[in-house]
């Protein structure tokens, strides 16, 4: 469970980059270098929530420390990034946060290897590329501005983050039916989204 919380999240991304065929990965390098940083920051701040047992600070606290915002960070950055013109090329959101997600991902393994938590070894990997891939998805969506589309864009880029956290409490509080829904609610906007990048790689 150590090594798939390690190699999962830059697995995925060379998987990615095969299946999205953009090579320019722009703000790559500023992805390496400031998700380190705030990986190491991460590490010796410890938990900013104490997470209690099964209840709201629980939930809170897989949102803030664990799932939700780790994952979300990068998005928030890519954007500020993009804004202030310190990178330039085509962006594109999922490779930014996925190389970002990488030095967290092995600091993580290391820092939550005594537990042997399948919950935090192997869930929380996957649910960091749902929300990297899927809410960049939505982003995109919104960037290429079909007014139709806009609201459901915005609706799901809250969904998605609100569900990951779900599904972490929920398969920890030990519902496992809950989990299971709250799980394929936050993954499956990522799965269309590597069929329709595969989709449009083979056209």
């Amino acid at each position: 469970m150590n090594l798939f919380c390690l190699l999962w999240v830059p697995l995925f991304y060379l998987f990615w980059r095969s299946v999205a065929g953009n090579n320019t990965a722009a703000g790559g390098v500023w992805a390496i270098l400031v998700g380190s940083i705030v990986a190491m920051i991460q590490f010796f701040l410890g938990n900013l929530v104490d997470p209690g047992g099964f209840g709201l600070s629980r939930w809170i606290s897989g949102c803030i420390d664990i799932v939700t915002l780790p994952a979300l960070l990068p998005i928030v950055i890519y954007l500020f990034l993009i804004g202030f013109k310190f990178i330039s090329g085509e962006p594109d959101f999922a490779n930014f946060t996925l190389l970002w997600l990488i030095p967290s991902a092995a600091i993580k393994a290391l820092s939550w290897s005594s537990t042997g938590d399948p919950l935090l070894l192997v869930l929380v990997p996957i649910l960091w590329t749902a929300i990297a891939v899927g809410v960049s998805f939505f982003i995109n969506i919104i960037q290429d501005g079909e007014i139709l589309y806009l609201f459901p864009a915005f609706l799901a880029i809250l969904i998605i983050p609100f569900t990951a956290s779900c599904s972490y409490w929920a398969f920890f509080a030990q519902k496992t039916k809950w989990g299971l829904l709250f799980f394929f609610a936050t993954v499956i906007p990522m799965l269309i989204s590597v069929i329709l990048s595969f989709i449009r790689a083979r056209d």
